[in-house]
């Protein structure tokens, strides 16, 4: 018996888990496939106030986001950083005026400690103006974070399951029904075929696309809110800029499309908004979306962006509350929480939309919502709480990598680099024992060891290449075809080797037998 279930494992599903098991709740989620594998891996990886949401009054939302910036930063110094925008002013567009006065709003709505404020800057003098056209004259540069969405969420499965939650992937949640006073489910190991039927004094929605799936024809509940699926898709193209700095770029549809230094050798150029009709599971960057972006930051910078610069495209699709709006740009971006106690049964709880910046402030909403189920329930604990790795100050991630490449001289500056973000204070734990290259194992390229993949395995619930190279990590950018393949098969060995995938799965088998 356990006093939540959880549907989904993308990040209000994990971070929900994580919040209750540390108010002393005895908790299971369960999810289809892999850890943030739907809409929490395919965001533009910001962890930001939403500058553009003051236009549509949502006050609240942009306030609460930007409070929740710096205490993401503080816990999460190692997958999260300050990135500095630049938003040129576009003489069509928005006047100059209105831009320093939102942006005004958006130094002081949130009460901002650690970073830096808005500035003006001379785009004919200043280096970062080089890449633009020189009709843009004037820019503002601001403060937003950096977050790697998809570590994000698989720490917080990690943080939970440290704090006693059972946590299943590729585990399909098949139906639920009330049963005296608690639910009975039915799951579906996605691997071996086998089912399970585990009980739970309430269930938590958090299944992001598939809500209404879940609560309609898995629950078999009538239900009046519904939720509104937004395409927003991204390329990656060859790296258009070599400074440090982002940029936002005003489009005279409204919308905004950023282009943002990533991964070292590339620029990421995202997101569009669309309505989205169909699987969410099959979302993808059509043509149409890639010429629209292309065009975008074509229309700011010398030299446009071609076709054949794409290396790759990505696409998610984000359960927003359907709140009527005309638009998808305007649909709000803000969470909405329902209970379901019909008949006076066990509660169901259906998490609509919601920004990745805001999961920790759902997290605790989510808790409140269930606080009348679960007398003595814990007051919130989260907030100034490190996720793994990230003990260490704000500031900190430099003098960590030179720590690590100190103690173990035989990696290269780049490879120390790449897992003191990953893992933060953890990449010390990876690397015991390791005294030359050839403890780390195969090599399978990126400076990708197979001690590495040892430990996303074990302690990250990786069991595919996919896992691997486009969520625990972005290698999948510059390993081959063949170094992808001999990946695959290295894992496949491993997995049916007959040990444990997760150093937590032996124990969490004997639980669900």
């Amino acid at each position: 018996m356990y006093d939540l279930l959880i549907i989904g494992g993308g990040i209000n599903g994990c971070g929900i888990a994580r919040d209750a098991a540390g108010r002393g709740l005895k908790v299971i989620l369960v999810e289809q496939d892999d850890l943030a594998q739907g809409t929490s891996s395919a965001s533009t990886k910001l962890f930001h106030g939403g500058l553009r949401y003051l236009e549509y009054y949502e006050f609240r939302l942009v306030r609460e986001a930007l409070i929740e910036r710096e205490i993401l930063l503080n816990a999460m110094p190692h997958i999260s950083w300050p990135l500095r925008f630049v938003l040129p002013h576009h003489a069509g567009l928005r006047p100059a005026w209105l831009l320093r006065l939102g942006l005004f709003i958006y130094d002081h709505l949130g009460g901002r400690k650690i970073l830096a404020p808005t500035r003006t800057l001379d785009l004919g003098t200043n280096p970062i103006g080089a890449p633009l056209k020189d009709t843009f004259k004037k820019a503002f540069e601001y403060s937003d974070c950096w977050v790697e969405d998809s570590r994000l969420v698989v720490l917080n499965a990690r943080d939970a399951a440290d704090r006693g939650v059972t946590v299943l992937t590729r585990t399909k949640f098949e139906n639920a029904k009330r049963v005296a006073e608690n639910w009975s489910v039915t799951t579906t190991n996605q691997i071996t075929g086998e089912t399970a039927t585990i009980e739970a004094r309430a269930l938590v929605n958090a299944a992001g696309p598939w809500v209404e799936d879940v609560i309609q024809a898995r629950v078999g509940i009538k239900t009046t809110d519904s939720i509104r699926l937004v395409r927003g898709s991204h390329i990656v193209v060859k790296k258009l800029f070599d400074h440090d700095r982002a940029y936002i770029f005003q489009q005279s549809d409204g919308r905004v499309v950023f282009a943002i230094p990533y991964e070292k050798d590339f620029t990421l150029v995202g997101t569009t908004d669309a309505d989205h009709d169909g699987d969410p599971a099959t979302a993808e960057c059509t043509p149409e979306e890639a010429d629209y972006l292309r065009a975008a930051v074509s229309e700011y910078f010398k030299r446009p962006v071609e076709k054949d610069e794409i290396v790759w495209t990505y696409s998610g699709v984000r359960p927003l509350y359907d709140d009527g709006a005309s638009s998808a740009t305007q649909a709000t971006r803000d969470y909405v929480l329902k209970v379901d106690t019909q008949g006076g049964g066990a509660p169901l709880l259906n998490i609509f939309g919601g920004k990745i910046t805001t999961y920790r402030r759902l997290a605790e909403a989510a808790l409140a919502k269930l606080a009348p189920y679960f007398p003595g329930l814990k007051p919130d604990w989260t907030a100034g709480v490190p996720l793994p790795g990230g003990n260490f100050p704000v500031d900190g991630c430099d003098r960590l990598a030179d720590d690590l490449g100190q103690n173990h001289a035989f990696l290269d500056k780049s490879q120390v680099q790449r897992l003191c973000r990953a893992y933060g204070t953890l990449a010390k734990d990876m690397l015991a024992g390791a005294k030359t290259v050839a403890d780390m194992g195969e090599d399978f390229g990126g400076g990708l060891s197979a001690r590495e993949v040892r430990w996303l395995m074990t302690r990250e619930w990786a069991r595919t290449a996919d896992d691997v190279l486009w969520r625990r990590s972005k290698l999948g950018l510059v390993l081959s075809q063949a170094q992808k393949e001999r990946l695959a098969t290295w894992m496949d060995t491993q997995t049916h080797s007959g040990a444990p995938t997760t150093d937590t799965e032996a124990q969490q088998n004997d639980q669900l037998a």
